[in-house]
Formats: structure tokens, sequence, C-alpha cells
């Protein structure tokens, strides 16, 4: 038996019914399927800027601690392949394991790659690698993870004392 023949036997107000139940029905899936899920993006999205916005204050803040320390000048450069260099004191950090790629960058620059590394102890890596040997970080990009203070980061070193 068809949809339409089916209906056709209901009386006036079943068939009404059973069309405000159809309504119902499809609102109620437009619901679930598109509100639903937008606006939970929507709300990852603006905790996600608030974020952001409070990282942007913060740098914002120490900018003018950071070009101090700049125009302090640097450590003089280390003599040590860069990559030894990078190896030896990410370990000596805690970051040993979290280092998964390392690749040449130029004649004195090393790319490397770190996942589920504690962001707290990568920009103390960071910094000491400047003072202490001279290493510039030239670019990065680092990403948060599932988990809270961990991250992935991907930074291209220069090292002035040596090639590679």
């Amino acid at each position: 038996m068809n949809v339409r023949a089916w209906l056709a036997g209901l009386s006036a107000r079943e068939r009404n019914l059973v069309y405000l139940a159809a309504a119902l029905l499809a609102a109620a899936l437009v619901y679930l399927l598109l509100v639903m899920p937008l606006n939970g993006m929507h709300r990852r999205l603006e905790s996600r800027v608030e974020r952001k916005s409070g990282d942007l204050a913060w740098m914002r803040q120490v900018a003018p601690q950071v070009t101090a320390a700049a125009a302090a000048g640097t450590a003089p450069a280390s003599t040590e392949s860069l990559v030894v260099l990078v190896d030896r004191s990410a370990r000596a950090a805690g970051l040993g394991a979290a280092v998964r790629d390392q690749s040449p960058s130029g004649a004195r620059g090393l790319r490397l790659r770190l996942e589920g590394a504690p962001f707290d102890v990568l920009v103390a890596w960071l910094a000491s690698l400047r003072e202490q040997y001279g290493v510039e970080v030239e670019s990065a990009s680092v990403d948060s993870t599932p988990t809270p203070g961990l991250v992935n980061a991907s930074i291209t070193l220069t090292h002035p004392g040596s090639a590679g």
C-alpha cells in the first residue's frame, strides 16, 4: 500500500494530525542535525578566540621585556653542530621523547617537529638555547593538543656558529 492511498483513506482530521507530526519530526531533525552541531562549533570557536585574545594580551605585555632582552645581545655562538646541540639540550630539558623529526634548513638552520611537548618546558628550552648558545628561533608554529599544557610544535632554529 503506498502512502498516498493510505493518506486518502484517512479522515481529514487524521490527515492533518499526520501532516503535523511530519512537520514536527522534520523540525526536530533540522534542529538535531544542523542547529545543535553549529551551536557547539560556535561555542568552541568563541572559546578559542578568548584563549587567543588572552595569549595576545600576554604577548603584548611581555613584548617590551623581549625587545629589551634582544637589544642586550645574545650569547656567543657555540661551535657545536646545531643538530647535536639541539638533541643534547632537548634531552637535558626533558623534551627528548617529544622530538619527532629534525631536518636541515639552509646552511645554518634546523627544522624540528615536537609532539606532545609541555609548553612551559618548550619555551624555557628555547630561551636557554638563545641565552646559552646564541640559537635563534627563525619561525615557530605551536598547536594545542587535547591534553592541557601539551603542544605540538614546528620550529625552525638558526645557529650562527655552525652549519646544520
